[in-house]
């Protein structure tokens, strides 16, 4: 490797070029007049940005301050235009930052800086603390149109100003709000009130932009709402808050109840942010949204803080040009979450209120609904309950008859099953043959018990669901109960207890303890005709006297926080199905009758149907498979 030595020769030559450049410029330093000529031109420069400042910022000023009425002059104007583009216009015009109209049922405020609603009160109901129900309030909500303009620039509707207008339509009162590019050039969004209606006519609507709007560039409408707090518990309101939405046709779903969620879905009919008792509903009436873009975000981290708020919604829908203007009609509904108001408007929009899916949803909306509603249009709502829960336990009647009829029949065949049971002690699979053989002869198979009881579950889980959204109960006195649509609470807690809460909600109490008798009741004659638990298989009898305990445990527990109406329903339920159960023991099952008839099946030659041959047959087969293990062992 060559070694690195010190060149001379370089560093004469940097020195020469060092001392070339400074007497260079020791030769072309300015002379102090041109000293300061330069840090006056300098000076002067400074001034005028800091004029053009501010005079862009008393232009921006202006533009954003929409309730004043000062007139730009021509130098602010011309700065807007330069600053905005096309929709300059719109800032030059003075106007009042709010518009209130009311009808019947609305008080609502239009703001100017966007053309939106800023406030909706409905005025025919209160909260659980008689405050005015708000759908709208405080910035809650915001309604954007996203597009762009053939200068390049993208403007959001939010982020300028609209001119208002109020006028007549015949009874309808109609609001105009005009974000205008000139006198006869805007966009406009047009409101119409019926002077009863919840439904409000809302048209997206542009004249003379098809040579503004950039149509290349996608135009997007975006509807985010926060969920106001109305209920007394907010853990339980907002079990029932949820964003739904109809699509392809009549497909009802909706996102997470509990957890965050987004979803993208097609041919959106309508969006439903239900906040349980009263929801905010976008309806289109021409064609549905191609595409919507949809989220739901769980604001109420932890339940035992009070919150104003339950869910964060958000949609991002495109909008389509036609001709290059823009001619969207849709509804905006704000009101009750209500059937028989929802149902009015031929939307399908009773479906955003969680009936239950399936047969539960069919039993509410075509049994109970109507008759919950009959029967409350003569009767207080307390009473109705408890007139209802006696109509369906009457009809169910049938059901807990065919239960205890098994349970007489297995009672009385216990001496002769436990009898088997001792002669073939050794041998399972014969014990069990012998057993299935009589019960089938007399007509006592513990399935006979079962399935009735399988029956009543769709009636149980439909009622379940309709008492939480049986608007009728809201805030409808019973008893000491202040509203039937929430729980009942009679002493506060000064703390909080998991999964219970802060406070003693009496009718709870009432349904764990009539559940309680009630298990006690059936259980203890279940577990007396119970078999011996069979080797490697679970104590059956141990298990249902936990369930005594546990089943009231659990209803105390899980219906503190819900609605009173509900535990009204289940402790009279259980009162009924204890006097029913006592009527049928002592007065019309007479166990000699029972066992006569018994007596008479036995003694006539019995056919076994399809099932009853497969299972004998299987056994057979496993028995042959045993006998065949212990020769091959022996």
């Amino acid at each position: 490797m060559e070694e690195k030595k010190l060149d001379i020769n370089s560093i004469i030559g940097f020195v020469l070029i060092f001392g070339i450049l400074v007497y260079m410029m020791y030769q072309n330093q300015p002379s102090p007049e041109e000293i300061e000529a330069q840090k006056k031109a300098e000076q002067e420069q400074v001034e005028a940005e800091k004029k053009n400042s501010k005079q862009n910022e008393a232009v921006v000023t202006a533009a954003e301050d929409y309730s004043s009425s000062q007139v730009l002059d021509s130098a602010q104007v011309a700065a807007l235009q330069t600053k905005m583009g096309a929709i300059s216009y719109a800032s030059t015009l003075p106007g009042e930052e709010m518009t209130t109209v009311e009808t019947d049922v609305f008080e609502l405020k239009f703001q100017r800086k966007g053309g939106q609603l800023a406030e909706v009160r409905l005025k025919k109901f209160v909260d659980y603390d008689s405050l005015p129900i708000y759908m709208v309030k405080d910035l809650n909500s915001n309604f954007n149109i996203t597009f762009g303009t053939s200068d390049n620039r993208t403007h959001n509707t939010q982020d300028h100003p609209f001119q208002p207008s109020v006028t007549k339509s015949g009874d309808n009162t109609v609001v105009s709000m005009k974000l205008k590019f000139s006198e006869s050039e805007f966009l406009e969004y047009r409101y119409e009130l019926k002077p009863a209606d919840y439904m409000i006519d809302f048209s997206i609507k542009s004249q003379g932009l098809s040579n503004v709007f950039n149509t290349s560039q996608p135009i997007h409408l975006d509807w985010k709402q926060k969920g106001m707090r109305h209920a007394k518990s907010i853990s339980y309101e907002n079990r029932y808050t949820r964003l739904t939405y109809m699509h392809e046709g009549d497909r009802v779903e909706k996102l997470s109840q509990m957890g965050d969620d987004e979803e993208t879905v097609e041919d959106v009919e309508w969006l439903s942010y239900r906040q349980h008792f009263f929801s905010s509903i976008l309806v289109t009436k021409d064609t549905p949204f191609k595409k919507a873009e949809l989220t739901s975000k769980n604001l109420v981290e932890d339940e035992e803080v009070d919150s104003l708020f339950t869910k964060m919604y958000t949609s991002k829908m495109p909008l389509a040009y036609n001709g290059g203007e823009i001619n969207k009609s849709l509804g905006l509904y704000y009101g009750p979450t209500d059937a028989k108001v929802l149902k009015a408007y031929d939307k399908n929009l009773q479906e955003s209120i969680p009936f239950g899916w399936g047969i539960f949803g069919w039993i509410n909306k075509a049994l109970f609904i109507p008759l919950f509603g009959w029967l409350s249009s003569m009767l207080p709502y307390g009473i109705a309950i408890i007139v209802m829960t006696i109509l369906v336990k009457l009809m169910l009647s049938f059901v807990q008859y065919k239960q205890f009829l098994s349970q007489a029949k297995m009672k009385i065949l216990k001496p002769e099953l436990d009898a088997i049971r001792t002669k073939y002690k050794d041998n399972k699979l014969k014990a069990q043959q012998e057993t299935m053989a009589l019960q089938s002869k007399a007509g006592a198979s513990p399935l006979s018990g079962c399935l009735p009881g399988l029956m009543q579950i769709p009636v149980f889980y439909a009622l379940f669901m309709f008492f939480p959204t049986a608007f009728d109960l809201r805030q409808k006195s019973f008893l000491w109960v202040d509203d039937l649509s929430s729980y009942d609470s009679i002493a506060d807690l000064p703390f909080n207890i998991p999964f219970y809460g802060d406070h003693v909600a009496l009718f709870p109490i009432l349904a764990a303890i009539a559940i309680f008798f009630y298990m006690k009741m059936t259980t203890g004659q279940q577990t007396a005709m119970q078999a011996p638990p069979q080797e490697g298989m679970p104590d059956m009898g141990k298990m249902m006297k936990y369930m005594i305990y546990f089943s009231p445990l659990l209803m105390l527990i899980f219906f503190n926080n819900y609605a009173s109406g509900l535990s009204l329903y289940y402790f009279i339920s259980n009162l009924i199905s204890i006097g029913i159960m006592l009527v049928i023991k002592n007065y019309i099952i007479d166990e000699q009758k029972v066992l006569a008839k018994i007596e008479v099946s036995k003694s006539k030659p019995k056919k076994q149907n399809r099932f009853q041959k497969k299972m004998a047959e299987m056994m057979e087969e496993a028995e042959k498979q045993k006998n065949a293990q212990q020769k091959r062992k022996k």
